[in-house]
């Protein structure tokens, strides 16, 4: 696997809070870590519908564009294994009229979520999807394949990050930094979403020259709050 190339960025948000009681004085700080990656993955849902006066053909019916849309993956290079099912559901579809409710039939949905290992191979795989009859390509995501380790590199930092200012704020007003008292960590940024063109959901002609997809630079982001004790210097 190709190295991923990394920056770390950090942003921070301060206060000092001196109260009644030296020992109840604290420092306030909240630090942000940010790491900016290029993502070497991508992930996406295809959705295959069928519908029906009689469930079992509904059923038969989506199982064969299914079978159609992993052969057309296989050969766009998406081995079985990153191409699995995600969803499944048969249901009833029902009409309304004069207040009333009537059966229809039924309409069979399996959702398959594709991962694409090698971002090259991307454009083919939705075109893949698209020409094999698929009622749906939802939303590309982007992710990098080390994300969690990405994550831990932003949370170090914004710990660190934040450790340093509550320093410099106990320096600046007269004292010294003393033990953490609180440290809590915020929800981490979500890889961003790629929305594809209505277009691109249509089934493509034959002739249609190749979907291009390329991602951009991504931040994930770790937001921690912290607070630390603010120990006043002693008197001569």
């Amino acid at each position: 696997m190709k190295a991923i190339p990394v920056l770390l960025f950090a942003s921070t948000l301060l206060s000092f809070m001196p109260v009644a009681h030296a020992a109840e004085e604290g420092i306030s700080v909240t630090a942000t870590g940010t790491v900016k990656v290029m993502p070497d993955m991508a992930v996406f849902d295809v959705v295959v519908q069928s519908s029906d006066k009689d469930a079992g053909k509904a059923t038969s019916k989506t199982a064969e564009t299914v079978a159609v849309l992993q052969k057309s993956l296989r050969s766009a290079g998406i081995p079985a294994a990153d191409a699995t099912t995600a969803g499944y559901s048969v249901s009833p579809e029902w009409s309304w009229s004069s207040g009333k409710s009537t059966l229809r039939g039924y309409i069979a949905r399996h959702v398959i979520r594709v991962s694409v290992r090698e971002l090259r191979l991307a454009g083919a795989a939705v075109d893949a999807a698209v020409q094999s009859g698929a009622g749906e390509v939802g939303q590309i995501r982007f992710v990098p394949s080390r994300y969690e380790n990405l994550r831990k590199d932003a949370l170090d930092l914004a710990v660190r990050n934040a450790r340093a200012d509550a320093d410099v704020i106990a320096r600046a007003a007269g004292g010294k930094l003393g033990a953490l008292i609180e440290l809590n960590s915020g929800q981490s940024s979500r890889a961003p979403m790629y929305q594809m063109e209505e277009a691109t959901l249509m089934k493509a002609a034959p002739a249609a020259p190749p979907t291009e997809i390329t991602p951009g630079e991504q931040e994930i982001s770790v937001t921690v709050q912290s607070r630390w004790r603010f120990a006043t210097q002693s008197m001569k």
